[in-house]
């Protein structure tokens, strides 16, 4: 499922980075690896949280790398080819990822876990705090 944002509103002021962003991930989804994006359940009054499981066959800890650069999450992925195998038959090929997401203001991230070949990250979505704010009309004569 794809979405094109449209940020060109008006009403929308002060969007322009959120959209450049949105571009960048656009841009650089290629479909590997595959993902999955879930809602997990809330546990008592605890922020809402979301799930990010990538498969990640034949990938090792070691060639996998989280981060949080710029308010996205990038997930690398870097396979080295094994020089010392004579393939009779190779289908399976090392090849490098990168997995970008763009996270929303307050997001956290919670921890990431490999287990089956499924590299699963943890997200928390906090409520946002609730602010009212009058602002003083001056007046000029």
């Amino acid at each position: 499922m794809s979405r094109v944002p449209s940020l060109s509103s008006p009403f929308l002021l002060g969007f322009d980075e959120i959209e450049r962003a949105l571009d960048r991930v656009v841009k650089g989804a290629d479909g590997y690896p595959p993902y999955n994006i879930e809602r997990c359940d809330r546990a008592n009054g605890q922020p809402e949280r979301l799930r990010i499981t990538l498969a990640v066959a034949g990938f090792t800890r070691d060639q996998l790398d989280v981060t949080i650069e710029e308010n996205q999450l990038v997930i690398r992925g870097r396979q080295q080819d094994d020089k010392a195998r004579q393939y009779i038959h190779r289908g399976i090929a090392a090849r490098h990822f990168q997995r970008t997401f763009v996270l929303a203001e307050g997001m956290l991230v919670l921890g990431a876990d490999l287990k089956n070949g499924l590299l699963s990250i943890d997200l928390a979505r906090p409520e946002p705090e609730r602010v009212v704010k009058t602002i003083a009309i001056n007046e000029h004569e």
